[in-house]
């Protein structure tokens, strides 16, 4: 295992980002893998945002915004912004033959947010954070709809 290394700040450097010929070579279902990771994280820190509550119905609201059926959604909603190059990635996700969802989830919804996640994990593993936020923002209109009280 790489030891983490320090930054020129002194601070360490957990993240290695990769070059985009050795991300366009990974698994799709890698990409999403960690797309799923930086998804799932980044809807519990908006979540939290929203203020103080029990875990157990920041957890609702969670699984409700991470589910397949919501992902795919969301996908469909940012497709037509989206490049050719992501456009791929998401189709090799789509596509890929080792998909097994789980029980009661449509499988054009999984193979959806499969796509959605991979897409996700790509921009995230090139550093691409201008267009993983701009795509996430979208995100926050799902949370719009949640009824969160204000504490």
């Amino acid at each position: 295992m790489k030891t983490p290394e320090k930054g020129q700040d002194g601070e360490l450097k957990l993240l290695e980002r990769f070059e985009g010929e050795r991300v366009n070579q990974m698994s799709p279902v890698l990409l999403a893998y960690v797309g799923d990771a930086v998804y799932e994280l980044y809807v519990r820190t908006q979540l939290l945002a929203k203020g103080n509550r029990p875990v157990g119905e920041v957890h609702r609201d969670a699984v409700s915004l991470v589910r397949a059926s919501t992902q795919a959604r969301l996908l469909k909603e940012i497709s037509p912004q989206l490049s050719e190059e992501e456009k791929d990635v998401i189709r090799r996700a789509r596509n890929n033959k080792r998909l097994t969802p789980p029980r009661n989830v449509d499988i054009s919804d999984y193979r959806l947010s499969t796509g959605l996640e991979a897409l996700f994990g790509y921009l995230y593993l090139k550093g691409e954070e201008e267009k993983l936020n701009k795509y996430m923002s979208l995100v926050l209109s799902e949370f719009e709809k949640l009824e969160v009280p204000a504490i």
